[in-house]
């Protein structure tokens, strides 16, 4: 689970005024009321939902750009066009380091992981992970210092017979300014993790960011809707789908002709779709104990289960849709968007323990009553797991304490510079009595428009 995430010189992030990293926390704060809404770990209270409003451009996407940005660099090394993204309000932060960093719980461990990059320049300076103690205390697993060209193994990583093989993968890239410590070791290293357990914390931090993370934007689907082909779910999918208003009653299974679903799809996807299938049915031919090879698809607004056996022509399904108690079906495209986004939110409240997702503009397509519902029903269905759910919005009427507690809401407001500040209701000590959308439209914690007049009106 996330404890904090801290950025700093990257778009509209630069440093506090203290020179400090922007923060954003799950960490609970003095809050008494809606104690279900935490996971509790020894002596830290987690939030496992986090509402983040501002006004348009005043940074609110910048924070999951940042989070997604750190997801890409660990995953698969500097994005295309990252020397651009440092913070532009100040000519001297195109040399200065930008700064990314998570505190996470992990296997009941506490761990913070981060590293320091010159945008401008693709070059990594600075890298660590570190185990974390609730006392306060911390244990260093390792740290580089890659513009020094040292680094440091601490903890379990100085064991016997571990601590040379990690020395040597180490030193292999002391002074290499392009590549992180952690990608390194989740390279084809499954030998060493099954000859050393201590050494696994590399390969689940890895695994963290790869499977845990899991971070959307609003053009983009949130699910592909595997919990559809679920047979155990059908029963909760439908009531779910049916409390949200939608108008579907049931859905099922049905097959179609692989070039029916060809011939909606762009030709790059086609050839995409088909290079899948090729190399599936590849798969299938040269090992002897694999069966079949099923592909859930889901592209745009069209959804699609591909299986390949040893045949030739491979067998495709989608899922249409019921509404009433008419026996017609319709295709997920012949479906509002509001639906669909109901339809793609709802992987969230079926997910298991672990994860946590980041949703960009959580309210698109939504009615104000049904985001209402969705963050309510979270609540409801997270209250047995260890997940959480963080937000960008601009739905006022989550602002209500009878839904959410007061360290659930957090501001990203921009300052006259141009960088963006993060900031917690928290802060304030609102009253519990107040009504906290209506005084954040007035202004009163920021993170709104602040309108010019383009026309004045003349004075007779």
């Amino acid at each position: 689970m996330l404890i904090r995430f801290n950025v700093k010189n990257f778009l509209s992030f630069a440093a506090r005024e203290d020179g400090h990293t922007e923060e954003f926390s799950m960490i609970a704060g003095k809050v008494r009321s809606k104690k279900e809404h935490l996971y509790e770990h020894d002596k830290l209270k987690l939030l496992k939902f986090a509402a983040v409003y501002g006004a348009n451009a005043a940074g609110k996407s910048n924070l999951v750009k940042a989070m997604n940005f750190m997801q890409q660099v660990i995953l698969a090394g500097l994005p295309e066009g990252h020397t651009e993204k440092y913070c532009k309000t100040e000519l001297s932060n195109r040399e200065k380091p930008s700064y990314f960093e998570v505190e996470i719980l992990l296997n009941d461990k506490y761990y913070s992981y981060g590293f320091e990059v010159i945008l401008s320049q693709s070059r990594f300076i600075s890298e660590w992970l570190i185990e974390l103690h609730s006392d306060n205390s911390e244990k260093v697993l390792f740290t580089r210092d890659i513009s020094g060209n040292s680094y440091v193994l601490g903890g379990d990583f100085r064991r016997r017979g571990l601590h040379d093989k990690l020395e040597n993968y180490a030193e292999d890239i002391s002074d290499d300014q392009s590549v992180l410590f952690l990608k390194i070791m989740n390279q084809n290293k499954r030998n060493l993790y099954e000859k050393y357990q201590s050494a696994t914390i590399l390969k689940e931090v890895y695994s963290w960011f790869k499977e845990s993370f899991d971070i959307n934007y609003p053009n983009q689907p949130v699910s592909n809707y595997t919990y559809l082909s679920r047979t155990d779910k059908v029963s909760e999918v439908c009531r779910l789908i049916s409390a949200f208003g939608t108008g579907i009653t049931g859905f099922q299974v049905v097959d179609v002709p692989v070039e029916k679903v060809m011939r909606g799809l762009p030709r790059s996807v086609q050839e995409s779709v088909l290079a899948r299938i090729e190399q599936s049915q590849v798969s299938v031919r040269t090992n002897e104990h694999l069966k079949n090879v099923s592909m859930v698809m889901r592209i745009a607004s069209y959804f699609f289960i591909i299986t390949v056996d040893g045949s030739e022509v491979p067998k495709c399904q989608t899922i249409e849709f019921r509404h009433a108690s008419k026996d017609t079906l319709f295709e997920l495209s012949e479906e509002s968007d509001g639906t669909i986004r109901i339809l793609d939110l709802l992987e969230i409240l079926l997910a298991g323990d672990g994860k946590t997702y980041v949703i960009d503009e959580l309210d698109r397509c939504l009615h104000p009553s049904l985001t209402f519902k969705f963050v309510e029903t979270f609540f409801k269905m997270a209250e047995a797991k260890k997940i959480q759910l963080i937000v960008t919005t601009h739905e006022s009427r989550l602002m209500d304490f009878d839904l959410l507690r007061r360290d659930e809401i957090w501001f990203i407001d921009k300052k006259r510079t141009g960088e963006s500040d993060i900031y917690s209701l928290e802060e304030y000590n609102a009253r519990f009595d107040q009504k906290i959308d209506k005084a954040y439209l007035e202004g009163r914690y920021g993170g709104v428009p602040i309108f010019s007049t383009i026309f004045p009106i003349r004075e007779e």
